[in-house]
């Protein structure tokens, strides 16, 4: 019976020992490791119990129960470690420690995520050396929503799966939700993202600039331009065209939102009441008035008019910050810099907590009590050291000015932007049962720069131009903070710098060593 229970002991033993070198050797056959491993350990847990008598025998003498006692501690903390690597692997905690959170997902991802009413599948097609660097980011999205779930295909393993799904370029990760597929060659958060939000919005709404009053071109790629907030659009699935009103004499059926950026000179009748019909038929509407350039330069009065219409005074005047943050950033007086925001969607009610600067900016401020109805909400405001300056004249001839409230100076915080919605009592027989109520939405900035090439370096600028075509196009889930770019943390030295660097490393220290190192022998000698 001995040699028997030997036999099935070292059998058990050999079959484990086969299942370990398929796992890591062979992992194609990994499923008859499985079996090979469960029928060792059987085997072994047989001889185990055949041999219960000698086991029995060792643990009645005193150094066995001390070995006992070993023995337990040891399975104690074995069970410990198990406890914590299986809790582990079912709960996602991670520590960022990098300053603008370079390996945490964004809150535009978290906000996305965060709504996904069915199952997206996102299948990664790379070289399967790659899937880590997959796995690690795509990871936490299946973590933020129990709606994501991922799959890893070696194009070259299986070429059926890649040329399914029209694989024409490696790396390329696709995402198929309700139907709805989109595709990116980048594995960066923000390329994933958005490829994400595009197939969840489904239809590309469109945004139209309109043109031929001086506005900000968004195809110009200088200072000026809007080339790069046009771009940003386009990766959040918005298109971006030109409107010419004086051309169409109507505003396009499928604008989802109209900007107008800093016109220098004013609408034409006729291009107003288009704006008008547009706006009565839940249109969405961006405007963005810059204060004069010159203190004799006409107003752009029907503009200012429409504005009023919708609850919003727009004030001729230039808001001036001497609380210093300008300085943070490199600007001046000219420059107000916000960072405190009144409570409304587009700053995440009040969660939007980055810095924004308008280069010469105007007031804007809801009427009190509202017009017809139309109440208006202010969502950015200036620091308390800060004025609306009405003598324009002295501000741009002499770059002098002081508050004078009694000339009409008014004492900050200075509202810079307002938004105003007004909801439609039509209905649409063709939306959508989940789709948004139908609403009118006008939002007024005074300032068109911000959001320009030149000023889009700063913090929050982007954030909050996106913010407010999110907010107007009643897309609410894209109203966020938005992934960062990693800082650039380089240390620039000078010449001199470099040289005290080099001498205290190659001369000094060395030579603070080796001296103390003589001296210390000469002492014991």
């Amino acid at each position: 019976m001995k040699r028997i229970l030997d036999i099935i002991g070292w059998l058990g033993f050999g079959l484990v020992l086969i299942a370990v070198a398929i796992r890591f050797g062979f992992p194609a056959k990994e499923q008859y490791a499985t079996y090979l491993a469960w029928g060792g350990l059987v085997a072994v847990l047989v001889y185990t119990l055949g041999q219960w008598r000698e086991i029995a025998a060792v643990f009645q003498g005193r150094r066995a129960r001390y070995g006992t006692l070993t023995g337990v501690s040891v399975l104690a903390v074995l069970g410990i470690l198990v406890a914590v690597n299986y809790i582990g692997a079912r709960q996602n905690k991670r520590w960022d420690l990098t300053t603008n959170k370079a390996f945490s997902l964004s809150d535009q991802t978290r906000s996305v995520l965060s709504k996904l009413d069915s199952p997206m599948h996102i299948t990664v097609f790379a070289q399967e050396p790659d899937f880590p660097r997959y796995q690690d980011k795509l990871k936490e999205y299946e973590y933020l929503s129990k709606n994501v779930s991922t799959e890893y295909v070696d194009p070259d393993k299986k070429p059926t799966i890649a040329k399914q799904n029209d694989v024409q370029q490696i790396p390329t990760i696709l995402i198929n939700y309700k139907g709805r597929s989109e595709r990116t060659t980048n594995d960066t958060e923000q390329d994933i993202t958005n490829a994400v939000i595009k197939a969840v919005t489904g239809q590309q709404k469109k945004v139209y600039f309109t043109t031929g009053h001086g506005e900000r071109d968004q195809t110009g790629s200088d200072r000026d331009g809007y080339k790069t907030i046009a771009d940003a659009l386009g990766k959040e699935n918005y298109g971006v065209e030109k409107l010419v009103l004086a051309q169409t004499g109507t505003v396009p059926d499928d604008a989802a939102v109209v900007v107008v950026a800093g016109p220098k000179t004013d609408f034409f009748p006729a291009e107003v009441d288009a704006l008008k019909k547009y706006l009565d038929k839940q249109g969405k509407l961006l405007l963005m008035l810059d204060p004069p350039d010159k203190f004799d330069a006409p107003q752009p009065k029907s503009l200012i008019a429409l504005a009023h219409d919708y609850g919003i005074d727009v004030g001729n005047d230039v808001v001036v910050d001497v609380s210093g943050m300008g300085r943070l950033i490199g600007t001046d007086a000219s420059v107000p810099v916000a960072a405190n925001y009144p409570s409304h969607p587009i700053t995440k009610n009040g969660a939007f907590n980055f810095l924004t600067a308008f280069p010469m900016a105007r007031s804007c401020t809801p009427v009190a009590g509202g017009v017809n109805g139309r109440t208006a909400q202010a969502f950015v405001e200036t620091s308390p050291r800060s004025w609306a300056e009405t003598d324009i004249k002295a501000l741009l001839t002499t770059g002098q000015v002081s508050l004078d409230e009694s000339k009409g100076d008014r004492k900050g915080p200075i509202d810079i932007g307002c938004a105003v919605s007004v909801a439609s009592t039509a209905t649409d027989a063709k939306a959508a049962p989940d789709a948004p109520k139908p609403e009118t939405r006008v939002v007024v900035m005074g300032d068109s720069d911000f959001a320009s090439n030149a000023a889009l370096g700063i913090q929050g600028n982007r954030d909050l131009f996106m913010n407010i075509v999110g907010w107007l196009s009643q897309q609410e889930n894209l109203i966020s903070i938005r992934p960062k770019e990693p800082d650039d943390r380089r240390v620039t030295l000078t010449a001199t710098q470099q040289s005290n660097i080099v001498w205290l490393s190659i001369v000094i220290i060395p030579g603070f060593i080796f001296a103390s190192g003589v001296y210390t022998w000469w002492r014991r000698r």
